[in-house]
């Protein structure tokens, strides 16, 4: 399935990965990363609306999708250099950069890698990893066994999802949106059918996150780097449930920051589409 009204390119990142990339619109560019178990159809409604005076970039994160699935390199650092390159291979040196759980993560990892490209960013329902790994404790750590699952070392999480990938995966679909419909069957059908094809690179995506990027983040706090642009976080106030508060965690990243919480489920671009696209155009204005 792909975008209505958008051209579709198979572009460059690093390391010779090529991704899938869906473009449409004209004017200053926005780019949008998907998240987990998704692929940049995600963005299918946002996308539309932005591309009205936005150039509007949506690419599978490699190891999703239609994009290439090296065996390694799924840190956030390559990731993010793979959105840089793909948005200069289309002409532009900066960019606003929204992304949605993983892709927030990967957006994350850019804005403080690449200050001088990214110009506004925009993280839905994430923590730092840092702060993921520190709040989940005692039994409510729980919701987030599969985090836990694809940190093992290679082999055991991947032969385990890989025998039963449409009810792992669609375990998440139907878990964490508040509003079923707004993932129709066809979109759905389309996610586990992209997920069921990528086991190893998933993996091998959230594993990066249990090591890695831990490393990496962790070199960050200890410099005193800081996401230097504004910053826009909306998130599902799951901070209460869990017992801790989101905004002040956010605030040690950033210098200026807009947190809010949303009542829409975590696939929010896709439930309450007017209400994120609203945000962003309200933090491009900043």
């Amino acid at each position: 399935m792909k975008i209505e009204g958008f051209a579709y390119h198979r572009l460059r990142g690093v390391d010779d990965v090529e991704l899938n990339v869906a473009v449409g619109g004209s004017g200053a560019p926005v780019v949008l990363l998907h998240g987990f178990p998704q692929t940049h159809l995600m963005w299918r409604h946002v996308a539309r609306d932005l591309a009205a005076d936005h150039t509007v970039i949506c690419p599978d994160l490699r190891g999703y999708g239609e994009s290439g699935k090296p065996v390694d390199g799924y840190s956030k650092r390559a990731m993010a250099a793979d959105v840089v390159a793909v948005a200069a291979a289309l002409g532009h040196s900066r960019f606003a950069l929204v992304g949605h759980d993983r892709g927030a993560l990967v957006a994350f990892r850019a804005g403080l890698d690449h200050p001088d490209v990214v110009t506004h960013l925009m993280c839905l329902d994430v923590l730092p990893t840092l702060d993921m790994w520190d709040v989940m404790h005692g039994t409510t750590a729980a919701v987030g066994f599969h985090l836990y699952l694809m940190a093992q070392p290679p082999g055991l999480p991947e032969r385990m999802i890989e025998g039963a990938a449409d009810e792992f995966f669609g375990y998440f679909l139907d878990q964490w949106a508040n509003d079923a419909v707004a993932i129709p069957v066809d979109v759905r059908a389309e996610y586990l059918q992209a997920s069921r094809n990528a086991v190893p690179s998933i993996v091998a995506d959230y594993r990066a996150s249990a090591t890695v990027d831990v490393q990496q983040d962790e070199e960050d706090l200890a410099a005193g780097n800081k996401l230097r642009m504004p910053v826009t976080v909306i998130q599902q106030d799951w901070g209460t449930a869990l017992g801790f508060d989101a905004a002040t965690l956010w605030k040690t990243w950033t210098t200026n920051l807009h947190h809010q919480t949303t009542t829409a489920g975590h696939f929010m671009a896709e439930e309450s589409p007017t209400e994120i696209t609203t945000a962003i155009r309200t933090l491009l204005t900043r």
